[in-house]
Protein backbone atom coordinates (compact mmCIF):
# COMPACT_ATOMS: atom_id res chain seq x y z
CA UNK A 1 0.00 0.00 0.00
CA UNK A 2 1.34 3.55 -0.59
CA UNK A 3 2.32 5.09 2.15
CA UNK A 4 0.12 8.17 3.53
CA UNK A 5 1.41 10.69 5.20
CA UNK A 6 0.38 14.08 6.97
CA UNK A 7 0.82 17.22 8.77
CA UNK A 8 -0.84 17.79 11.89
CA UNK A 9 -1.93 20.97 13.18
CA UNK A 10 -4.85 22.88 14.65
CA UNK A 11 -5.16 24.99 12.39
CA UNK A 12 -3.07 23.82 9.31
CA UNK A 13 -4.32 25.09 6.20
CA UNK A 14 -1.18 27.67 6.14
CA UNK A 15 0.87 24.75 5.97
CA UNK A 16 3.39 24.46 2.85
CA UNK A 17 4.47 21.03 3.86
CA UNK A 18 2.10 19.28 1.25
CA UNK A 19 3.63 21.38 -1.46
CA UNK A 20 7.42 20.31 -0.29
CA UNK A 21 6.34 17.09 0.08
CA UNK A 22 3.98 16.67 -3.16
CA UNK A 23 6.70 18.45 -4.95
CA UNK A 24 9.22 15.27 -4.00
CA UNK A 25 6.59 12.71 -4.75
CA UNK A 26 6.17 13.85 -8.46
CA UNK A 27 9.77 14.39 -9.24
CA UNK A 28 10.61 10.92 -8.29
CA UNK A 29 7.47 9.33 -9.55
CA UNK A 30 6.61 7.65 -6.35
CA UNK A 31 3.26 6.52 -5.12
CA UNK A 32 2.00 8.29 -2.06
CA UNK A 33 0.10 10.96 -0.60
CA UNK A 34 0.98 13.48 2.27
CA UNK A 35 -2.38 15.96 3.48
CA UNK A 36 -3.59 18.35 5.75
CA UNK A 37 -4.87 16.95 8.70
CA UNK A 38 -6.67 19.10 11.87
CA UNK A 39 -6.75 18.00 14.99
CA UNK A 40 -8.09 19.82 18.05
CA UNK A 41 -5.43 20.05 21.30
CA UNK A 42 -8.39 17.57 22.95
CA UNK A 43 -8.39 14.84 19.75
CA UNK A 44 -4.68 14.26 19.62
CA UNK A 45 -4.81 11.42 21.95
CA UNK A 46 -7.48 9.69 19.54
CA UNK A 47 -5.42 10.85 16.22
CA UNK A 48 -2.67 8.96 17.70
CA UNK A 49 -4.39 6.05 18.28
CA UNK A 50 -5.36 5.78 14.59
CA UNK A 51 -1.55 6.48 13.69
CA UNK A 52 -0.20 3.32 15.86
CA UNK A 53 -3.03 1.32 13.98
CA UNK A 54 -1.37 2.11 10.31
CA UNK A 55 -4.12 4.30 9.20
CA UNK A 56 -0.85 6.67 8.24
CA UNK A 57 2.95 5.84 7.42
CA UNK A 58 4.18 9.26 9.40
CA UNK A 59 3.84 12.71 9.01
CA UNK A 60 4.70 16.31 10.54
CA UNK A 61 3.46 17.86 13.68
CA UNK A 62 3.05 22.00 13.92
CA UNK A 63 1.62 23.87 16.32
CA UNK A 64 0.15 23.60 18.59
CA UNK A 65 0.64 19.75 19.08
CA UNK A 66 4.84 19.59 19.20
CA UNK A 67 5.07 19.85 22.61
CA UNK A 68 2.26 17.57 23.76
CA UNK A 69 2.80 14.59 21.28
CA UNK A 70 6.83 13.99 22.10
CA UNK A 71 4.23 12.46 25.84
CA UNK A 72 2.60 10.27 23.31
CA UNK A 73 5.46 8.98 21.27
CA UNK A 74 7.45 5.33 22.39
CA UNK A 75 10.64 6.73 21.51
CA UNK A 76 12.44 10.33 20.67
CA UNK A 77 15.30 11.22 19.44
CA UNK A 78 18.41 12.68 21.55
CA UNK A 79 17.29 16.50 19.88
CA UNK A 80 13.39 15.82 20.48
CA UNK A 81 13.91 15.23 24.19
CA UNK A 82 16.37 17.83 24.75
CA UNK A 83 14.23 20.80 23.12
CA UNK A 84 10.84 19.49 24.70
CA UNK A 85 9.03 18.76 21.31
CA UNK A 86 8.76 16.38 18.12
CA UNK A 87 8.14 17.60 14.36
CA UNK A 88 8.64 14.33 12.91
CA UNK A 89 6.95 11.23 13.77
CA UNK A 90 6.93 7.76 12.01
CA UNK A 91 6.68 4.05 12.93
CA UNK A 92 9.21 1.48 13.69
CA UNK A 93 7.10 -2.29 13.69
CA UNK A 94 4.48 -1.23 16.45
CA UNK A 95 6.80 1.63 17.89
CA UNK A 96 5.67 5.34 17.55
CA UNK A 97 9.39 7.43 17.00
CA UNK A 98 9.76 11.06 17.59
CA UNK A 99 12.20 13.45 16.07
CA UNK A 100 12.76 17.32 16.22
CA UNK A 101 14.19 18.08 12.23
CA UNK A 102 14.19 22.23 13.33
CA UNK A 103 17.33 21.35 13.93
CA UNK A 104 18.86 19.89 11.44
CA UNK A 105 16.99 21.59 9.30
CA UNK A 106 18.64 25.02 10.52
CA UNK A 107 22.15 23.60 10.38
CA UNK A 108 21.79 22.36 7.10
CA UNK A 109 20.28 25.66 5.50
CA UNK A 110 23.25 27.02 7.10
CA UNK A 111 25.83 24.71 5.76
CA UNK A 112 24.79 25.16 2.42
CA UNK A 113 24.34 28.98 2.37
CA UNK A 114 27.44 30.08 4.30
CA UNK A 115 29.82 26.55 4.03
CA UNK A 116 32.02 26.55 7.31
CA UNK A 117 30.26 29.55 8.68
CA UNK A 118 30.82 27.25 12.14
CA UNK A 119 34.41 27.33 11.71
CA UNK A 120 34.54 31.07 11.57
CA UNK A 121 31.80 31.23 14.31
CA UNK A 122 33.08 32.24 17.90
CA UNK A 123 30.06 34.10 19.26
CA UNK A 124 26.11 33.64 18.71
CA UNK A 125 23.60 36.46 19.76
CA UNK A 126 19.91 34.79 19.59
CA UNK A 127 17.06 36.49 19.82
CA UNK A 128 13.60 34.81 21.32
CA UNK A 129 13.86 32.28 23.91
CA UNK A 130 11.00 29.97 22.97
CA UNK A 131 10.93 26.53 21.28
CA UNK A 132 12.82 28.14 18.16
CA UNK A 133 15.11 29.63 20.18
CA UNK A 134 15.72 26.38 22.43
CA UNK A 135 16.11 24.01 19.05
CA UNK A 136 18.53 26.27 17.20
CA UNK A 137 20.41 26.76 20.34
CA UNK A 138 20.84 22.76 20.92
CA UNK A 139 22.33 22.93 17.30
CA UNK A 140 24.40 25.32 17.76
CA UNK A 141 25.90 23.89 21.03
CA UNK A 142 26.33 20.79 19.30
CA UNK A 143 28.57 22.38 16.27
CA UNK A 144 30.75 23.22 18.97
CA UNK A 145 29.81 27.28 18.96
CA UNK A 146 31.75 28.87 21.95
CA UNK A 147 30.01 31.56 23.12
CA UNK A 148 25.70 31.58 22.59
CA UNK A 149 23.75 34.66 24.25
CA UNK A 150 20.53 34.62 24.72
CA UNK A 151 17.93 38.28 24.90
CA UNK A 152 14.35 37.73 25.32
CA UNK A 153 11.76 40.52 26.63
CA UNK A 154 11.36 38.17 29.05
CA UNK A 155 14.52 38.08 30.82
CA UNK A 156 13.22 34.87 32.76
CA UNK A 157 12.58 32.91 29.96
CA UNK A 158 16.36 33.07 28.50
CA UNK A 159 17.40 32.39 31.96
CA UNK A 160 15.69 28.92 32.27
CA UNK A 161 16.88 28.35 28.45
CA UNK A 162 20.58 29.05 29.80
CA UNK A 163 20.33 26.94 32.40
CA UNK A 164 18.62 24.32 30.75
CA UNK A 165 20.75 23.35 27.65
CA UNK A 166 23.74 24.81 30.12
CA UNK A 167 27.15 26.07 28.57
CA UNK A 168 28.29 27.84 26.55
CA UNK A 169 24.25 29.50 26.69
CA UNK A 170 24.21 32.93 28.48
CA UNK A 171 21.27 35.27 28.90
CA UNK A 172 21.38 39.01 28.79
CA UNK A 173 18.84 41.07 29.05
CA UNK A 174 16.46 42.18 25.70
CA UNK A 175 18.21 46.04 26.69
CA UNK A 176 21.49 44.59 25.29
CA UNK A 177 20.72 42.93 22.67
CA UNK A 178 22.15 46.74 20.34
CA UNK A 179 25.40 46.47 22.35
CA UNK A 180 25.75 42.71 21.53
CA UNK A 181 25.42 43.21 17.43
CA UNK A 182 29.27 43.86 17.59
CA UNK A 183 30.01 41.18 19.50
CA UNK A 184 28.41 38.43 17.57
CA UNK A 185 29.69 36.09 14.23
CA UNK A 186 25.94 35.53 13.97
CA UNK A 187 22.76 36.82 14.35
CA UNK A 188 19.69 35.00 14.77
CA UNK A 189 15.88 35.69 15.07
CA UNK A 190 13.49 33.18 16.35
CA UNK A 191 10.78 35.69 17.24
CA UNK A 192 7.68 36.33 14.92
CA UNK A 193 9.06 39.71 14.88
CA UNK A 194 9.04 40.95 11.26
CA UNK A 195 6.72 38.28 10.03
CA UNK A 196 4.05 39.64 8.12
CA UNK A 197 1.54 41.05 10.01
CA UNK A 198 3.79 41.43 12.86
CA UNK A 199 6.06 44.66 13.92
CA UNK A 200 9.44 44.34 12.77
CA UNK A 201 12.13 43.63 15.03
CA UNK A 202 14.01 46.56 16.67
CA UNK A 203 17.20 45.92 16.66
CA UNK A 204 20.51 48.44 15.71
CA UNK A 205 22.31 46.99 13.13
CA UNK A 206 24.45 50.20 12.91
CA UNK A 207 27.91 48.02 14.50
CA UNK A 208 27.53 45.26 12.36
CA UNK A 209 30.42 44.16 11.17
CA UNK A 210 30.43 43.10 7.69
CA UNK A 211 30.65 39.34 6.79
CA UNK A 212 28.34 38.55 10.24
CA UNK A 213 25.89 36.09 9.08
CA UNK A 214 22.10 36.99 9.97
CA UNK A 215 19.60 34.50 10.13
CA UNK A 216 16.01 35.34 10.62
CA UNK A 217 14.29 31.76 10.49
CA UNK A 218 10.71 33.97 9.22
CA UNK A 219 10.15 32.89 5.62
CA UNK A 220 7.32 35.64 5.21
CA UNK A 221 7.84 37.92 3.83
CA UNK A 222 11.20 35.94 2.12
CA UNK A 223 13.28 38.85 2.79
CA UNK A 224 12.67 40.64 6.48
CA UNK A 225 13.53 44.28 7.51
CA UNK A 226 16.01 42.70 9.19
CA UNK A 227 17.90 41.12 6.70
CA UNK A 228 17.24 43.28 4.03
CA UNK A 229 19.23 45.40 6.55
CA UNK A 230 21.85 43.45 7.32
CA UNK A 231 22.37 43.15 3.63
CA UNK A 232 22.84 46.43 3.37
CA UNK A 233 24.96 47.11 5.69
CA UNK A 234 27.75 43.84 4.62
CA UNK A 235 26.27 40.84 6.45
CA UNK A 236 25.16 37.55 4.84
CA UNK A 237 21.71 36.84 5.02
CA UNK A 238 20.31 33.62 5.91
CA UNK A 239 16.16 33.63 5.37
CA UNK A 240 13.91 31.50 6.73
CA UNK A 241 12.67 29.61 4.13
CA UNK A 242 15.67 27.38 3.93
CA UNK A 243 15.15 25.95 7.00
CA UNK A 244 11.30 24.77 6.39
CA UNK A 245 12.81 22.97 3.22
CA UNK A 246 16.22 21.17 4.75
CA UNK A 247 13.47 20.18 8.01
CA UNK A 248 11.70 18.31 5.43
CA UNK A 249 14.31 16.08 4.37
CA UNK A 250 14.73 13.70 6.99
CA UNK A 251 10.85 13.00 7.43
CA UNK A 252 10.54 11.55 3.85
CA UNK A 253 13.49 9.95 3.58
CA UNK A 254 11.72 7.83 6.67
CA UNK A 255 8.27 7.33 5.27
CA UNK A 256 8.89 7.28 1.31
CA UNK A 257 12.51 5.64 1.64
CA UNK A 258 14.33 8.19 -0.71
CA UNK A 259 16.22 10.74 0.33
CA UNK A 260 15.12 14.12 -1.53
CA UNK A 261 17.37 17.02 -1.93
CA UNK A 262 16.36 20.93 -1.56
CA UNK A 263 17.24 22.51 -5.15
CA UNK A 264 16.92 25.79 -6.73
CA UNK A 265 13.91 24.29 -8.90
CA UNK A 266 11.96 22.92 -5.38
CA UNK A 267 12.84 26.42 -3.37
CA UNK A 268 11.66 28.46 -6.71
CA UNK A 269 8.19 26.33 -6.18
CA UNK A 270 7.78 27.95 -2.64
CA UNK A 271 8.82 31.27 -3.45
CA UNK A 272 6.36 31.71 -5.95
CA UNK A 273 3.54 29.81 -3.68
CA UNK A 274 4.56 32.59 -0.69
CA UNK A 275 4.54 35.54 -3.34
CA UNK A 276 1.72 34.55 -4.83
CA UNK A 277 -0.19 34.73 -1.51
Amino acid sequence: MAPRCFVLGHPVAHSRSPLIHGTWLAERGLAGSYERVDVAPADLPGFVERLRQGEFAGGNVTVPHKEAILALVDQATDAARAIGAVNTVWLDGDRLCGDNTDVSGFLAHLDSTVPGWDRATATVLVLGAGGAARGIAFGLKGRGVGRIILVNRNRGRADELAAALGAPLEAADWAQRHSLVEEADLIVNTTALGMQGQPSLDLDLAALRPGTIVDDIVYVPLLTPLLREARSRGGVPVDGLGMLLHQAVPGFARWFGVTPSVTPALRAVLEADILGH
